[in-house]
């Protein structure tokens, strides 16, 4: 509606502009860095390079490996490594100072492929550290090879997804100004404001109670905005010139630098008996983090953890690796991994149906989870488990159609693994016409400030036009990334446990007399193990969505229509519900079907959003959603999260409906829509276990 401004709305009186300097090889070695001739330009105010960082020079999510710009005599990563910032009066000038900047390098060959990273001899990409970031294993059930060897259906193959850009609406900006004494106050659009804050405060090497971040609500996330890219940066800046400096990326510049989904290779084997019940699964799957961590070590967690998809499967072996190489950073992408093993299980799983003449819907529902079933974590589900409730809900138009795609899915809410999932709130009564909520949630269009307030006013009656939602760090109401599906759940929860309290008080007050009280809320989970632990009881999220999807095909093998059953628990808001699935499944077909971001050498074939194969408007079949409400004990009036499962099955569903039209197995992403030209993925040689 355009009453929000974005960071590139926003001007503040003698505002300065920064450019960055990228990288021009994927990996090489800086011998010097020359700044002379862009110092010269008129309107240049000064140039930074790595020596003007005061603080520590890496940041990063989980592990510090990524340095907020990279010096001489250092070694570059990846061709969006930052080697210098100008700051000028405009920033066509800082873009024209950034040309001018010469750099000698020394140029070294990269690591780009995967398979290569892992071997003995490869390239490191870290200096001394081997190309292996993570190994996770699980293992349970017995003899999976044996149980397989058992088993009259088994279905193999490897599968292989691609490099995908987010596309997020608005691209990455901060705005970063001197504030109060000795401190600064910072304008970004990421999603996580207090996770910013942390690393900030350790690139400047001061406390974080000097730095006062305050979030713009952000247009578009999908999870590419959860690592920092221009917030330190413009923070440096500002920070050293003591004036405002707004750094906010090109299109070209955003698709250079920040995290893409991960491309994952999976060789995988599905078994079943010869009355249709799942046995065992054995899963290898390698996933290219690029050149820094990011999250990428908890995304190809989730492809182990999720390899059983909506399904009970009794004995599983999963060896999952994280590695490095020289290509763009892999980390969040909404789905979070989950759906790179679900088109590979789905697959399998249509055919083990063929192999055994068995219906495709009802051997889904005969083994799709239950209370009582097992994750692939080894967690038994108790309550508000909608795999079945999702299937009923597309079975008559699954039988009407002449050629249709099935595909189920299951998706944590939460961060869990034995890390705290936790939200704090205030509610402050400003006057008798408004009412403040802070809290630390990023909204980027899904709508958790509107879910915050309907939360609100929901418990206590207010009218929701007197409340306003702001979230800004100086509030101290610490909060994660918004990420894993769970802002609802928490933000929720935690309104509620401070929205008693005022309720309480506005039996014998009214809200004028009651201005300037601050009701606190806050809500903690802190129950989920962690991966391996040895527990009498494993429960590695605290709630789960699920999901089946139906992809329609019409008798020219294009997509007609596309169900998607969703279990919410509780549906909160009915048209943002709505709104999350259908952004969701257009970003699902993309992903099946067009979209890639390929990388040669180290180097983007192409850096514009034309070439990246987005589905457009006029491309989208009719998506029907339905909302199935299997409430969660856990959940705000049994509500789970649904912002990541909407993509969840997509792929596994349009792969299956293909085949049935054309009778070409598809293992590779994306498949594109060319009728009977099935592709194939060519095998790697899987290495020694």
């Amino acid at each position: 509606m355009g009453q929000r401004p974005f960071i590139n709305d926003i001007n503040i009186k003698g505002m300065l502009h920064a450019a960055l300097k990228f990288s021009d090889f994927p990996r090489a070695k800086i011998l010097n860095i020359n700044t002379s001739n862009a110092e010269k330009l008129e309107g240049v105010i000064r140039i930074f390079t790595a020596t003007d960082i005061p603080g520590q020079q890496k940041t990063g999510l989980i592990f510090k490996d990524w340095p907020l710009m990279i010096g001489v005599r250092e070694t570059t990563n990846y061709i969006g490594d930052v080697l210098a910032g100008v700051v000028a009066k405009s920033r066509d000038i800082a873009q024209k100072a950034v040309d001018l900047i010469k750099v000698e390098y020394e140029e070294l060959e990269p690591v780009t492929d995967m398979h290569d990273a892992l071997k003995e001899n490869s390239i490191q990409v870290h200096e001394g550290k081997t190309n292996l970031l993570e190994k996770c294993i699980v293992r349970r059930g017995g003899d999976v090879e044996e149980i397989i060897s058992r088993s009259k259906y088994v279905s193999k193959g490897i599968y292989e997804t691609q490099r995908i850009e987010h596309a997020f609406l608005e691209t990455e900006g901060a705005i970063a100004s001197p504030h109060n004494k000795n401190g600064i106050q910072i304008y970004v659009n990421s999603q996580g404001i207090y996770v910013d804050r942390r690393q900030i405060a350790d690139l400047l090497g001061i406390p974080e109670e000097k730095i006062d971040i305050r979030l713009i609500p952000t247009g578009g996330g999908f999870g590419g905005k959860e690592d920092m890219t221009v917030q330190g940066h413009a923070t440096l800046f500002s920070w050293l010139l003591k004036k405002p400096v707004k750094l906010v990326l090109s299109r070209e510049d955003s698709i250079r630098m920040h995290p893409k989904r991960h491309p994952v290779y999976m060789d995988i084997t599905v078994a079943a008996d010869e009355n249709g019940k799942l046995s065992a699964i054995n899963l290898y799957a390698v996933g290219d983090t690029g050149a820094y961590a990011s999250v990428g070590t908890k995304v190809m967690e989730r492809v182990a953890g999720h390899a059983t998809g909506g399904y009970h499967v009794p004995a599983m072996d999963l060896e999952v690796l994280t590695v490095y190489t020289n290509n763009i950073p892999s980390g969040a992408m909404r789905g979070f991994g989950v759906p790179q093993v679900t088109f590979a299980l789905e697959g399998c799983i249509d055919d083990i149906c063929e192999q055994g003449n068995f219906d495709r819907w009802k051997f889904r529902y005969n083994n799709a989870l239950v209370e009582g079933s097992m994750t692939a974590t080894g967690q038994i589900l108790e309550k508000g488990v909608g795999v079945r409730a999702t299937l009923e809900a597309v079975k008559d138009e699954f039988y009407k159609a002449k050629f249709a795609g099935l595909a189920c899915g299951i998706k944590n809410t939460g961060v869990g693994n034995g890390m705290p999932d936790f939200s704090n709130i205030n509610i402050i009564i400003r006057s008798q016409d408004e009412i403040e909520i802070q809290h630390g949630w990023t909204e980027m269009g899904q709508g958790v400030d509107t879910i915050a307030i309907q939360t609100l006013c929901q418990e206590t009656g207010i009218d929701p036009t007197i409340v306003k939602v702001t979230v800004e760090s100086n509030a101290g109401l610490p909060t994660g990334m918004t990420t894993s599906s769970r802002a609802t759940v928490l933000v929720g929860n935690a309104i509620i446990n401070g929205a008693r309290k005022l309720k309480d008080d506005l039996k014998k007050n009214t809200l004028k007399d009651l201005t300037g009280k601050v009701y606190s809320g806050k809500y903690l989970i802190d129950w989920t193990t962690k991966p391996g632990e040895k527990v009498d009881k494993v429960i590695t999220h605290f709630a789960y969505g699920y999901a089946t999807q139906l992809v329609i095909l019409n008798d020219e093998g294009e997509i007609e229509k596309v169900i998607a059953a969703h279990d919410a628990g509780k549906i909160i808001n009915p048209i943002l519900f709505e709104g999350q699935i259908e952004g969701a499944v257009h970003m699902g077909l993309g992903y099946a079907l067009s979209e890639d971001l390929p990388m040669k050498d180290g180097y983007l074939v192409s850096t514009k959003m034309k070439d990246m194969g987005i589905l457009r408007a006029k491309d989208m079949p009719e998506v029907v959603v339905k909302g199935v409400e299997m409430k969660d004990p856990v959940g705000p009036y049994g509500a789970k999260g649904v912002g990541e499962i909407g993509l969840v099955p997509t792929a596994g569903a349009v792969a299956n409906a293909l085949y049935q039209f054309d009778k070409v197995r598809r293992n590779k992403l994306p498949m594109k829509k060319a009728k009977g030209k099935g592709q194939r993925a060519k095998p790697n040689a899987r290495p020694d276990r």
